[in-house]
């Protein structure tokens, strides 16, 4: 599972002139979801995601709060493009997980996130659909996130 996580001032997505979703200051979340992804990659992306330090506290220390602390908004857009290899100059997306799988897994990871957060201020985009998405990067401050592959062995590990 990969992330993009951006921290903004503001985001929101778009399908054609309808407005889907909108955040002030938080976190925008591009979402990547693998076909070797368990429910342990979600979980560790979870805590990473609401957990991350990327915030300055009341006093101006950097990097010392989390969108949690701060009690702000966060707008997860799902993206299978994360999950591309290069051949030649083409992307190739085989190994991301399939639509009809990722959009259970994806509601899923919103579902945990909101579990663990305020519900309220996990918003999203439209799964699969084709999405204007516009976000004032505060910074700018932009981490890519991938969970750790011995997630994925486990899991192998666990299921044979």
């Amino acid at each position: 599972m990969k992330a993009i996580i951006q921290r903004v001032t503001k985001a929101s997505v778009t399908v054609g002139d309808e407005l889907i979703s909108s955040i002030g200051k938080g976190l925008c979340v591009l979402v990547g979801i693998s076909r070797k992804d368990s429910p342990a990659e979600t979980e560790y992306m979870v805590r990473k995601i609401l957990n991350l330090r990327i915030f300055d506290d009341d006093d101006g220390k950097r990097w010392s709060k989390s969108v949690m602390d701060k009690q702000y908004e966060v707008l997860c857009v799902s993206q299978f493009t994360l999950n591309m290899i290069l051949k030649g100059n083409k992307p190739d997306f085989h190994d991301a997980m399939g639509p009809e799988v990722s959009e259970q897994f994806y509601e899923n990871f919103l579902q945990q996130m909101r579990e663990a957060y305020t519900p309220e201020k996990i918003k999203d985009g439209k799964f699969g659909a084709m999405m204007q998405v516009h976000i004032q990067n505060d910074g700018p401050v932009t981490i890519p996130l991938e969970t750790p592959s011995h997630l994925q062995v486990a899991m192998v590990i666990n299921t044979t």
